[in-house]
């Protein structure tokens, strides 16, 4: 009697064998069909409007920080102004959901799908903003931003996931890094509207992207690798056709390889402890964490969290609001530059570009702070904050800030990559919480001691790409695969 996996190998190679033999007979009447990348492109903004309300989040804080903590509680859910260190709670607690939500997002997403876990993500969304509206109490505002956590943590994890495996080869990089664009857009957002409109009405104008998000994406198609490795073989093709708006013989070929990726895959199930042991998948950890981590230490999220402070301490004359508004607009922008130039350019290029450019614009903006602490007439350099944090802005986001999720939506094999995607999810969360929950401290002994530090954290980040990040740039996933596992 044959073993199961006997069994197994026997599915595979027959798998292969009927791809070989297909493109033999007919491969080239198949190749003559064109792929609509349009297609591709219409599921991927779709899954990414729950990244807008990631975005959304991110953003709250900057117009909402200063309602909260004015003497005037008119505007202000609670009858007192919140505390720096409160303020610095609501800040942070974002990052405790998100860090804990991907070891649940993770497992979700192998057993009821990418699509149905990022549906929920949504949910997640609604209820914080509900929360916002009823919020009495400062605690109420705490669980909220938990709540915000757990959705930002879904998307976060399974929307990479989601869009490595709905995309063709060439334009991976581009729909990969669509995900920081809808993130800026939904930070504008906040920043435009939150300044100009009462508490109250900023959570109306919130809660209706989830809605909006959830209505749109329930009519994109389930990831055709998922299907497959469930057995919906039927559904798979359906989804891939929709896809590549192709008929059912324009896919075969890319279907039977899906599907033999997937037997191969379920014959080697994957662990949490096969990402250290396999050497390949060592390495990809190694690049997927170290990039999401220098990600965080570039001080992104204490910028994002704390804009119209910075602009407030800066004393530049510019109104507040209408600065963070600028850097709204500059992020996207710059976000909308790299689905257009990073398959042409590399993502590695791009990382290597924007780590450097980051630094030197955070060292600027250390200085600026340093020399209005200790100079006193800073008369001469008073435009500085503004044009260094639009040039910090800018380079995040055309490189760290979507490239590292890009990157780990093609770095994993199928039997790791929730796993993979969990840990990497909540290591960038671990060091969100600290670096939000901690900047206020940090900016208490000097604003240029803050700066100064993501600067120096942005140099290390150069160096690592530098030395350990490999080139993706026209890879398919098994070529990534086969040059990870190359020592």
């Amino acid at each position: 009697m044959p073993t199961m996996s006997n069994q197994l190998g026997e599915k595979r190679q027959q798998s292969y064998t009927e791809v070989s033999s297909f493109q033999m007979s007919d491969g080239l009447a198949h190749n003559m069909e064109p792929v609509k990348t349009s297609r591709i492109f219409l599921a991927a903004v779709a899954a990414n409007l729950s990244a807008f309300g990631i975005g959304i989040c991110l953003g709250w804080t900057s117009p909402i920080g200063p309602k909260l903590k004015s003497p005037d509680t008119s505007d202000s859910p609670l009858d007192r102004p919140i505390s720096s260190d409160e303020d610095a709670w609501i800040s942070s607690l974002i990052a405790i959901g998100a860090l804990v939500a991907p070891f649940l997002a993770g497992p979700m997403a192998d057993r009821v799908g990418r699509k149905w876990v990022l549906l929920t993500s949504n949910v997640f969304f609604l209820l914080a903003f509900a929360l916002n509206m009823v919020a009495s109490e400062v605690w109420i505002l705490y669980l909220s931003r938990v709540v915000q956590g757990f959705g930002v943590g879904f998307v976060i994890t399974v929307q990479p996931m989601y869009v490595g495996e709905i995309s063709t080869d060439n334009v991976r990089g581009a729909t990969g890094s669509l995900m920081q664009l809808f993130i800026v857009c939904g930070i504008l957002y906040a920043y435009a509207i939150g300044p100009f409109v009462s508490y109250q009405a900023l959570q109306w104008c919130c809660i209706v992207v989830p809605i909006i998000s959830d209505a749109v994406f329930f009519f994109m198609p389930e990831s055709p690798y998922y299907l497959a490795g469930k057995g919906r073989k039927t559904a798979a093709l359906r989804s891939l056709q929709f896809l590549r708006g192709q008929s059912a013989e324009g896919v075969h070929d890319e279907m039977a390889m899906i599907q033999a990726n997937v037997e191969e895959s379920m014959a080697n199930k994957g662990t949490m402890l096969d990402l250290v042991k396999v050497y390949s998948n060592r390495k990809a950890l190694l690049i997927c964490a170290g990039l999401i981590s220098f990600q965080q230490l570039s001080g992104i999220n204490a910028v994002l969290f704390n804009s119209q402070s910075i602009f407030a301490s800066a004393k530049t004359g510019l109104d507040p609001a209408i600065a963070t508004i600028i850097i709204g607009c500059v992020q996207v922008g710059a976000s909308g530059l790299t689905p257009l130039v990073v398959d042409r350019m590399g993502k590695k290029l791009l990382l290597i570009m924007s780590a450097s450019v980051m630094s030197i614009g955070l060292a600027a903006l250390g200085g600026f702070f340093y020399m209005q602490l200790v100079v006193g007439d800073i008369s001469n350099v008073i435009w500085l904050p503004v044009p260094a944090l639009i040039i910090y802005i800018v380079v995040y986001c055309v490189g760290f800030g979507p490239l590292p999720w890009a990157v780990l939506g093609e770095m994993f094999p199928a039997n790791v990559k929730s796993s993979a995607s969990s840990v990497v999810a909540s290591t960038c969360w671990i060091l969100g919480f600290l670096v939000a929950r901690y900047y206020p401290a940090l900016d208490a002994l000097g604003s240029h001691y803050a700066f100064w530090f993501f600067s120096g954290c942005c140099m290390l980040a150069l160096f690592f790409v530098l030395f350990f990040v490999i080139e993706t740039k026209g890879m398919s996933l098994k070529e990534i695969q086969i040059r990870l596992g190359e020592k």
